[in-house]
């Protein structure tokens, strides 16, 4: 019977021996090298327009794609009050307006990554215009962000081609136009109204001149080539202001001045001395003296009137018989493709229910009736759409559209990918089957020491 117990005992150990050793050659066979599933960068830009501020948060796989990320927005801020033009008279104050967003925006980025968001802080057409007072502002501005957790990439004024080609890279990226695979790529024009300037972007037939350094940029791996131009002083805000200055001019009252693209019944009054304010209005005129004196402008709904009276900003005999030519004597190659039109172009149309597609034709024919409109209607239409309009790519992301996501994609090509994180690891079948041998070993193990103990005791009682 002891003998039976001793061999029983010495078969488990055995065993024991042999499936750990059978346990250790395969956690040791097939180890491979395995890459970690890439980190996530992040980084956050600021768009100050002539009349509002917005913060966006922007991430992307650390690995990245020939170069250039693949980047998504997580998180937008609209900053509360005016455009930062407005504090030209109190600089510190536009810091200080960017500080809730800052927060906010921080609350989206894990802290162990907060010091590696690249910040920028770019400005456009409205502080193009603005004097001296722009350096003081954006100085306050770089003070403010400098004192949060994140890697500040500076505060500038973009240029206009900067501002129409980060435009075009973002429709043209929304599109999927740069990441399609097969096939001939097909890009986009993009048409950006902002309050003080206007943009155009797009990828002519063939070669032209005037190049310049911000139509030339490489994404995933392509080199590409396009016409962007910005025309300061074709904002909205701005043309308002040059068209109520010229009406004012070859009106025939001097306190009393009929405005066709007003509704009628609705009137605003004016001072001269507001034209003073913009580079685009305070140039002199022996007509207008820009003093104090106020002016009322009286609405008419006169639709050909409003258009007559828009015509006459634009010069158009400044191109005389050139092709290549828009207005005001501007190089433009010929247009070319379809284009998709943001900001305040897309406010507007979307206020009018017409950014389904409509054709040219019904777009002239709901602008004409609805600028036949009296006051009391716009103000009705006003309330109803109060709160809806939003610029933003209705798709798989909540995207806005603008300057900024084309800025991000082209700045990663800049920040360094990270080298993939590389560790030996098993394929799952044998690290199953190690797994496997070591619990039976283990369990065998403890089979046997519970043996050892029971066959112990029973030599001492012999």
């Amino acid at each position: 019977m002891f003998v039976n117990k001793k061999l029983f005992t010495t078969a488990l150990l055995g065993l024991l021996v042999t499936l750990s050793i059978i346990a250790l050659i395969l956690s040791l066979v097939r180890v491979e090298d395995v890459s970690l599933p890439p980190t996530v960068q992040y980084g956050m830009v600021f768009d100050a327009g002539s009349s509002h501020t917005s913060l966006f948060v922007y991430e992307w796989d650390s690995d990245k794609q020939n170069n250039t990320g693949v980047v998504s927005q997580t998180f937008s801020c609209d900053v509360q009050g005016p455009g930062i033009t407005s504090y030209a008279n109190d600089p510190p104050k536009a810091g200080d307006s960017l500080r809730e967003c800052l927060e906010e925006a921080l609350k989206v980025v894990p802290a162990a990554k907060q010091r590696d968001v690249s910040a920028y802080f770019g400005a456009t057409a409205g502080m193009r215009l603005l004097s001296s007072a722009a350096d003081q502002v954006l100085a306050e501005i770089a003070k403010t962000i400098q004192e949060y957790p994140v890697a500040f990439c500076g505060a500038q004024i973009i240029t206009g081609e900067e501002e129409g080609a980060y435009g075009w890279i973002t429709i043209n990226y929304l599109l999927e136009s740069f990441t399609k695979v097969g096939g001939k790529k097909h890009f986009f024009g993009a048409l950006d109204l902002g309050g003080a300037s206007t943009q155009i972007s797009f990828a002519p037939k063939g070669s032209f001149i005037n190049w310049n350094e911000t139509s030339r940029f490489m994404l995933y791996g392509y080199n590409y080539n396009i016409y962007t131009h910005s025309y300061i002083c074709y904002g909205q805000n701005e043309m308002w202001k040059r068209l109520a200055k010229e009406l004012i001019v070859e009106s025939p009252s001097s306190t009393l001045v009929e405005h066709p693209c007003y509704p009628k019944d609705y009137k605003e009054t004016i001072s001269l001395s507001s034209f003073r304010t913009s580079p685009c209005t305070n140039q002199s005129d022996p007509h207008l003296p820009l003093d104090d004196r106020n002016v009322t402008l009286e609405g008419r709904s006169n639709a050909s009137g409003c258009l007559v009276a828009v015509r006459k900003l634009f010069n158009f005999s400044a191109c005389g018989q050139s092709q290549d030519c828009s207005f005001d004597g501007i190089y433009q190659p010929p247009i070319s493709g379809q284009f998709f039109a943001f900001s305040a172009f897309y406010y507007n149309f979307k206020f009018l229910n017409l950014t389904e597609g409509q054709s040219l034709a019904t777009v002239r024919e709901t602008i004409e009736r609805f600028c036949a409109r009296t006051w009391e209607d716009v103000c009705f239409l006003l309330w109803e759409a109060m709160g809806s309009f939003k610029s933003k790519w209705v798709g798989e992301e909540d995207t806005d559209v603008g300057w900024t996501l084309g800025y991000m994609l082209n700045l990663t090509n800049m920040i360094p990918a990270e080298a993939p994180v590389r560790v030996k690891a098993h394929t799952p079948s044998l690290w199953a089957a190690a797994i496997a041998f070591i619990t039976l070993t283990l369990a065998l193990g403890l089979v046997a020491l519970v043996v050892l103990l029971w066959t112990s005791k029973q030599w001492k009682r012999q």
